[in-house]
């Protein structure tokens, strides 16, 4: 994994907060500190965008151009030491432009170039809140593995959207049954693709909490994943089995048209779409038990620390490469012994960007690895 692309520079210009900013000579880890307004988060969300092509914040495009701006512009430089690669992004309300040495670039072009995990207290209720956060956080990670499930993911939500126009509005069933067809095409594709990533994930994920949960001085109960297919929480039957052989599409578009079948009338008289991949359930479990209900707050943390440091790993394996890791504010919400596990994979290997508002939850060991940048208001 040696000689992947790295970050060498990064620059803003009328980007959220900041009308000019400039950050060069970026090595394996950066630290940027200041307070709570400061504008440290629109530097790792400028980060993001220039890797992973989207905003862990999920802004709109205006909200990312500077308030009385008419555009703003990210420009990046990547390098492995080898080659270099000038990269920018235009945003202006609607619209947004990428470009690599001057030419321009679809976003998929761009989003395989150098992929990115990102760890902000917002992910510390992967556990506790519903699925839809469970959901988006898989196809985050999955749209930038391989562009085909992008394109799946995003016609599939074309299609859900403009069926549930359709059942708000009370179109004709017939109607909406046809939409039924590209739905069935759309999202048993996209069904595969997430279960198959799960699967790849979930030993990554209970392995990893082991660890943690020892360091911690707990008992390593098992940690796994639960996934429930849209059709079978709604008949309250069973699941899918992540241990067993992967789903086969034309399994899992019968399955589909079935429950479409089956639950046309519940549709058109809740006026929403209940059957797709967009309305699976995904569950923590451990021990058995759903960790959202009886996990403590610390158990619940570890494996939201597993999740993402599997999907480091993920990336690793899938594309051969180290991610960027962005890690924003989230060392004061952990304790000194998951600080440390999240510390261990902050090495040479992996650049990283951490925000953070003092100095204090790092060890002089890190430190001592780190340009330090200090904000303020």
């Amino acid at each position: 994994m040696e000689g992947g692309l790295r970050i060498a520079s990064l620059e803003l210009r009328d980007f959220r907060s900041y009308g000019s900013f400039r950050l060069d000579d970026l090595g394996d880890l950066t630290l940027l500190i200041g307070p709570n307004g400061a504008g440290k988060t629109n530097v790792l969300e400028a980060v993001a965008l220039m890797t992973s092509t989207q905003s862990f914040r999920r802004a709109q495009i205006a909200q990312l151009v500077r308030e009385g701006s008419a555009a703003a512009f990210v420009r990046a430089r990547f390098t492995d030491g080898n080659r270099d690669i000038a990269g920018e992004l235009a945003l202006e309300p609607g619209k947004r432009h990428y470009r690599l040495n001057g030419k321009e670039k679809r976003t998929a072009d761009v989003r395989g170039l150098l992929p990115a995990v990102a760890f902000t207290p917002d992910d510390l209720q992967l556990v506790k809140k519903g699925s839809s956060l469970k959901r988006d956080a898989l196809d985050d990670l999955g749209m930038q593995l391989t562009a085909n499930y992008f394109i799946v993911r995003r016609d599939y939500e074309k299609v859900v959207r403009y069926k549930n126009r359709l059942l708000k509005d009370e179109a004709p069933a017939d109607l909406v049954a046809s939409i039924d067809e590209m739905l069935v095409t759309c999202g048993s594709q996209l069904f595969c693709y997430r279960t198959a990533l799960l699967k790849r994930m979930v030993p990554l994920m209970a392995s990893t909490y082991k660890v943690i949960a020892g360091a911690d001085g707990g008992s390593a109960e098992d940690l796994r994943v639960g996934y429930r297919a849209s059709w079978q929480h709604l008949d309250e039957d069973g699941a899918i089995d992540l241990d067993g052989s992967a789903p086969v599409r034309d399994d899992v578009r019968r399955q589909l048209q079935e429950a479409l079948d089956r639950h046309r009338k519940e549709e058109l008289t809740r006026k929403r779409s209940l059957v797709g991949p967009h309305n699976d359930k995904v569950d923590l479990l451990l021990a058995g038990r759903d960790a959202a209900l009886y996990a403590s707050q610390g158990q619940q943390r570890s494996i939201v620390l597993a999740w993402k440091l599997a999907e480091v790993e993920c990336v690793r394996q899938s594309l051969g490469a180290n991610p960027v890791l962005l890690l924003d504010d989230v060392m004061s919400e952990l304790d000194a012994v998951r600080r440390e596990m999240l510390v261990r994979f902050v090495t040479d290997e992996i650049q990283t960007f951490i925000t953070a508002t003092d100095l204090s939850g790092f060890g002089d060991g890190l430190l001592k690895r780190a340009s330090v940048i200090e904000l303020s208001r």
